[in-house]
């Protein structure tokens, strides 16, 4: 169970009821990157806070329902309804609470500020740690942001979805190198409270994705759904 407060469930988006979940995850006490990023898959937890609530940002949302559309709805888009409490957190089947979004909750119950490197938040499937929205850059604190954007146009219609690209999907956004200071995984170098001589970090951001879609190492097993 979370430390800080949730929101109601069941609810209207969300017909699932909390209950208290046994968790038993394992990560890599030291770290590695691997040769190429892994794509976090539909089926994984990301990560884990440090109050034992998993990171998942994924939703098995898909346009026309169809999973061999090439297009999942972006779970905070807005075009679904998750039934998403303040936490941008909500249930699934069997009471698990997890988060697809920033955990308010718990960023306050860590008196997180942003004129300051952020509290540890927690570690994800590969071992490294997770920050929120702050981290230090050459010896400065900074906003740590995303090197995603919306793409140009329209969606392609016919046998995809129309219109403009405004977040709906996940695939409205492209990693453009360079336009945030973080990577592919929403990660970068940073020097903290844990790792005075710095270390490779992941981190929350405000703007998409929030919480990364892939691997910098390689992710423990044990952050696969069903496994304990």
């Amino acid at each position: 169970m979370p430390d800080h407060l949730v929101g109601r469930f069941p609810n209207r988006g969300n017909p699932h009821g909390l209950s208290e979940q046994r968790v038993n995850l394992c990560v890599p006490a030291r770290p590695k990157p691997s040769r190429m990023p892994k794509p976090l898959e539909l089926g994984w937890n990301f990560g884990v806070s440090i109050d034992g609530v998993v990171f998942d940002p994924l939703a098995a949302e898909y346009w026309n329902g169809d999973p061999r559309s090439g297009w999942s709805y972006n779970a905070l888009g807005g075009a679904i309804s998750l039934g998403l409490d303040e936490n941008h957190a909500h249930v699934l089947p069997g009471g698990k609470y997890h988060y697809h979004g920033i955990p308010t909750g718990l960023i306050e119950l860590l008196e997180y500020t942003p004129t300051r490197h952020s509290p540890l938040v927690g570690y994800a499937a590969d071992g490294f740690p997770i920050y929120a929205m702050t981290g230090i850059e050459d010896g400065n604190v900074t906003q740590m942001s995303s090197s995603y954007q919306l793409k140009n146009g329209n969606r392609p219609g016919g046998s995809a979805p129309d219109g403009n690209f405004d977040g709906t999907f996940n695939e409205d956004y492209v990693y453009r190198a360079g336009t945030g200071n973080l990577d592919e995984c929403n990660g970068g170098i940073t020097v903290s409270p844990e790792y005075p001589s710095e270390t490779y970090a992941y981190f929350l951001t405000e703007n998409y994705p929030v919480i990364p879609r892939c691997f910098t190492g390689t992710p423990d097993d044990s952050f696969r759904f069903g496994r304990r």
